[in-house]
């Protein structure tokens, strides 16, 4: 629990919103435009120009761009789509949406991103038709390995990059790759937010234009162009709000300076820590981009008196918000029950989620709460190290 005390708790995330996204926000309920419209248009062709991808399209989640990429990449019953068993539930269940059925490969140790040498066993064992990379905490998988063995075996590459905006691969942004489909998050907690939302972008003209006409239920105008018609057309779907479009147009200008805040925390963290018995997370290329939506340290657990869970309650009770990133997919009831899997099965996975701990990072972060963090922990490290 939070400590009782006159400390103020510092919570795991925290949303940078200014003053420019409550007037854009604002503007937008005055214009009496509330749905699908001008703002979203403008926030897609900004945010694929940023990327320097051919198409974007809107959605109301990660979630739901997910679903619609596997629609547009023809996956569907009886299908197999090969992921990664450490990532947030939505990058698996949108395969069970569609009727096909989930593979799992385990992950490397140090950016618990999936190992391209677990992708090459798993795609010499079975039939696969997607495989679906998450850019884990906002570090870049090995996307020139992934996609080579993607095209040995046609399979379509769909990346999960909830985490990864503004993050490059080799000088090259995420979502900008050679992969067919990615999808980010503007959720709440994510480098940047419109509080819901998404974004899936592609190469493809028409993957852009059967995820567009599949948001809108089939419906082949969105509510935009119907109201502006001179010709009956009354039905429509909200997909995603101007409001938040609005919003995200003031948080995608802000996103590199969010990025390079981001950064600088890491490297203070990096700088604190670097003699504790601790595993720190870093860029896998010189050449990459970090995003840093998540900073995951990894417990030397075989160096301390304590465990995950307890060093966490430990970290609360001083008055530190963390989080854990992620009870991996094959440990969680329906997975486990539906795939008969065991912990041995992907035992990275299983390893690296008794040892890691996601430390608050965000623009907003005092200096003062940045000490905070890093003396609690340190504090701690030292308490219970044999």
């Amino acid at each position: 629990m939070p400590p009782t005390g006159s400390i103020p708790f510092i919570p795991f995330a925290r949303p940078s919103i200014g003053e420019q996204e409550v007037s854009a926000a604002a503007e937008v309920i005055r214009s009496g435009w509330l749905t699908t419209g001008p703002k979203a248009s403008e926030f897609e062709a900004e945010f694929a120009e940023f990327l320097g991808c051919e198409y974007a399209v809107a959605v109301n989640s990660a979630t739901a761009g997910l679903h619609l990429g596997l629609e547009a990449l023809g996956v569907g019953a009886g299908d197999t789509v090969l992921t990664t068993p450490f990532t947030f539930t939505a990058t698996a269940e949108v395969i069970r949406y569609l009727g096909a059925d989930v593979l799992f490969a385990d992950i490397d140790p140090v950016t618990f991103n999936i190992d391209p040498e677990c992708v090459d066993s798993a795609l010499r064992k079975h039939a696969v038709k997607a495989i679906i990379p998450v850019h884990y905490g906002g570090q870049p998988c090995d996307m020139s390995e992934i996609i080579a063995l993607a095209k040995k075996h046609g399979c379509a590459v769909m990346c999960d990059a909830a985490h990864a905006f503004p993050a490059k691969y080799r000088g090259q942004f995420v979502g900008a790759l050679e992969d067919d489909v990615s999808v980010f998050s503007f959720y709440a907690n994510k480098t940047i937010c419109t509080g819901e939302g998404g974004m899936a972008v592609t190469r493809h003209s028409d993957i852009a234009k059967r995820m567009k006409l599949m948001r809108l239920h089939g419906i082949d105008r969105d509510a935009f162009q119907r109201y502006r018609s001179t010709t009956p057309g009354w039905f429509y779907e909200v997909i995603a709000p101007d409001i938040s479009a609005a919003i995200g147009l003031e948080q995608l200008a802000k996103a590199d300076g969010f990025r390079q805040a981001r950064e600088r925390i890491a490297d203070y963290y990096r700088e604190a820590f670097q003699s504790c018995s601790l595993q720190l997370p870093e860029k896998k290329r010189n050449d990459d981009q970090h995003a840093w939506h998540l900073y995951v340290i990894r417990l030397q657990l075989d160096k301390l008196r304590i465990d995950r869970d307890q060093f966490i309650d430990a970290l609360s009770a001083l008055g530190i918000g963390t989080s854990v990133h992620y009870i991996p997919l094959h440990m969680q009831p329906y997975w486990r029950d539906r795939y008969r899997l065991t912990d041995n099965d992907l035992p990275v996975a299983t390893r690296m989620f008794q040892e890691v701990i996601s430390l608050p990072i965000y623009p907003g972060l005092s200096d003062e709460e940045l000490e905070r963090i890093v003396e609690a922990v340190t504090t701690l490290l030292s308490r219970y190290e044999y």
